[in-house]
């Protein structure tokens, strides 16, 4: 029920290659339909209903159903920010941060159960360091709260270096993945997230994973995975992939390399048209701030706004609203999803929107 023994040892060997960059044991890893599975199981029993993920802003807008519909888990948005100015650098999320969550938390009578952090993040595509990620792993582990990192987006990483882009960095930040630190610390609180849905663009197959050192975690997990397993032919097929090595090292360099180059027209063009967005390092998007296009700073002008970019333009980008932050106008830009060419083409009629927006209201 955790995943056919074959599968989760050639699993566990792609990603010591591709991802964690040290040693996995298979037995610890846990295989279900999907990374919307793996979260619905993870939370189903870590949490009891009425516990409260923290999760910092803007994230994800499905990890509120994810990790609520079948264990009852609550989220809890955590801002650590209002202008993307503030986060250009990174994420910005600090321990007094965690510690004003908690307190909130804990004034409304309920419990602080796991912190979610998503590296590289969705939307912002920023990048949680090796030094933050082990201070909150050690603020966690003190205060007996689950840590969980979500490294869906891990082999999905831009090149700094790229001449359009380079500016942009002013630190030299590196993807490092949370494994190495679960490694060091052996703790029953720390545990890892991956999906090939992604990285590899096969969302329709539906393989998402777990791994955790936590012995209880993964025999309860086998128990209750019946309905979430994947097809042993799903496995199959997906095994003989990560075993062609040649081929998968191949693909996950030409992966970031045709990443960076689309990313770069995105960033091309909002740097022309001086649209505020945050450097990405990872992922598959771009966060940018639309706010002066708006007729006023409300929920129901940005889906206007929405509607009228995809209605006049054909480009269709996802509304801020579900992401939990607070600014009005922000909007995520997802680039990999169509050809070099047509994303020009998309670029090009959104500069030609904004122009003629800023043009009406002058």
């Amino acid at each position: 029920m955790l995943g056919a023994p074959d599968f989760r040892t050639a699993a566990a060997s792609f990603l010591e290659k591709h991802l964690t960059a040290c040693p996995l044991a298979p037995d610890q890893l846990g295989v279900s339909a999907g990374a919307t599975s793996v979260i619905e199981m993870t939370s189903f029993i870590l949490a009891d209903s009425g516990d409260v993920a923290v999760i910092p802003a803007p994230c994800y807008p499905v990890y509120k159903q994810d990790i609520g519909n079948m264990s009852g888990m609550e989220r809890y948005d955590l801002i650590t920010h209002h202008e993307l100015s503030e986060i250009r650098g990174g994420p910005s999320l600090s321990i007094a941060d965690l510690e004003h969550a908690q307190t909130e938390i804990k004034r409304a009578g309920k419990r602080f159960r796991m912190l979610i952090l998503t590296n590289p993040d969705n939307p912002t595509g920023g990048i949680y360091s090796h030094q933050q990620l082990l201070k909150y792993t050690n603020w966690c582990i003190d205060h007996g709260i689950h840590l969980v990192v979500n490294e869906i987006y891990g082999l999905s990483l831009i090149n700094t270096k790229h001449s359009v882009i380079r500016e942009d960095y002013t630190e030299d930040t590196v993807f490092c993945s949370f494994a190495n630190i679960m490694q060091a610390k052996q703790s029953d609180l720390l545990h890892l997230w991956y999906a090939f849905s992604k990285d590899l663009g096969i969302s329709g197959l539906r393989i998402g994973l777990v791994y955790s050192q936590n012995e209880a975690f993964i025999k309860a997990y086998g128990n209750v995975n019946l309905s979430h397993t994947v097809s042993n032919y799903t496995q199959w097929v997906l095994q003989l992939l990560m075993s062609d090595t040649e081929f998968m090292s191949s693909y996950v360099a030409n992966n970031c390399e045709r990443l960076t180059e689309s990313y770069a027209v995105v960033i091309q063009h909002l740097k022309e048209l001086q649209i505020p967005y945050v450097p990405a390092r990872g992922s598959l998007f771009t966060w940018l701030d639309l706010s002066e296009l708006l007729v006023e700073n409300t929920s129901t002008a940005e889906h206007n706004l929405w509607l009228d970019l995809y209605r006049s333009a054909g480009v269709l980008l996802t509304p801020g609203e579900g992401f939990g932050h607070s600014k009005k106008g922000l909007f995520r830009l997802v680039y990999p999803c169509v050809s070099k060419h047509d994303l020009e083409t998309a670029m090009d009629r959104l500069s030609r929107f904004v122009l003629r927006k800023r043009q009406n209201e002058s």
